[in-house]
């Protein structure tokens, strides 16, 4: 099967707004330019009054009884509207889990580095996954593995004020935490 590796348009950023013919309800209660209300009136009346003032009648919300449409400039109320879900999107950002992975045998300045590395993703908004592989001799004693991410939960705890969203626990050969900022 062949790959495909056109870039296919992104879905719109805003919803889509019906104006103009497209609106359907027959009473419809009126706004001005400026979010003044004009009153209740028939679709075709106010069709008439765009038509004159050379805007569009753009359904703000229909859910409303009866539906409530506004006399804007369409390609202007549009821009607006994609610029705001553009400024929306660019300030929210999906946070992640990082990753710091510990040994039963880590040394004090190993063990220094990665505090700083989880303080850094904790700082970014990120949710930290603490992980401890066990290797040999080491799976016979999970308690001394399970120590060694607490302390290091605890001394994450000295630096910020963290929390767990996933307490301390044995998975196989792993045990893992997950910590995020409060």
């Amino acid at each position: 099967m062949r790959i495909s590796r056109r870039k296919r348009p992104e879905k719109s950023l805003i919803p889509h707004y019906k104006k103009n013919n497209e609106i359907q309800a027959e009473q419809l209660l009126v706004l001005g330019e400026e979010g003044q209300s004009l009153g209740e009136m028939s679709k075709r009346e106010a069709l008439d009054m765009a038509l004159e003032q050379e805007l569009d009648l753009v359904e703000i919300n229909p859910k409303s009884n009866p539906p409530v449409v506004k006399l804007i400039d369409f390609t202007e109320f549009k821009y607006q509207k994609e610029k705001e879900a553009r400024k929306q999107k660019a300030h929210s950002r999906a946070s992640e889990t990082k990753g710091v992975r510990l040994s039963v045998r880590i040394g004090k300045g190993d063990l220094e580095m990665k505090l700083k590395q989880a303080e850094k993703f904790l700082n970014r908004g990120d949710k930290v996954k603490i992980e401890l592989q066990m290797k040999g001799r080491e799976n016979a004693r999970p308690d001394l593995a399970k120590e060694v991410v607490k302390n290091f939960a605890g001394d994450l705890a000295k630096a910020m004020e963290v929390k767990f969203e996933q307490e301390v626990e044995k998975q196989g050969r792993k045990v893992t935490a997950v910590v995020v900022k409060k």
